[in-house]
């Protein structure tokens, strides 16, 4: 009986197509991916540095059928004109009040309670979002 080989001997003729192939996928994809992560890095840093206002909801106390008070922590330049949409929510997740507030204070950081009327009693609030006047 003879013996029956699987293969070339290794070493002996160089490296197969297919290995160099593999190799230059290899590389291919890693400077693909280096540069796909770039690209997040550069949009998101676009995105923080030109946000010159923002705002956060910390809190609301409903005080009655038709109004709530909203605590809303503003962050702006001091020159900047801050512009603040909250909205009501009752128990079905209706909206039942919603209104914008303008924040021209020269201060950087600010906290404001402010009120809104609402058409039914409203169970929750939220922040839609907070904008430069300019931007609005």
């Amino acid at each position: 009986m003879s013996a029956v080989r699987a293969g070339l001997p290794e070493g002996r003729y160089g490296r197969s197509a297919d290995e160099r192939a593999d190799r230059k996928l290899k590389i291919i994809g890693a400077v693909l991916g280096a540069g796909l992560i770039a690209l997040i890095a550069w949009f998101g840093y676009a995105y923080v540095v030109d946000q010159d206002v923002s705002g956060q909801l910390t809190g609301f106390k409903v005080t009655s059928d038709d109004t709530v008070d909203v605590r809303l922590e503003i962050t702006k330049d001091k020159d900047a004109t801050a512009v603040c949409t909250v909205r009501t929510l009752d128990t079905y997740h209706e909206e039942v009040g919603r209104k914008s507030f303008t924040f021209d204070q020269r201060q950087d950081d600010m906290i404001k309670v402010v009120t809104v009327r609402t058409t039914a009693r409203a169970t929750s609030a939220e922040l839609i979002g907070c904008d430069s006047a300019a931007n609005s």
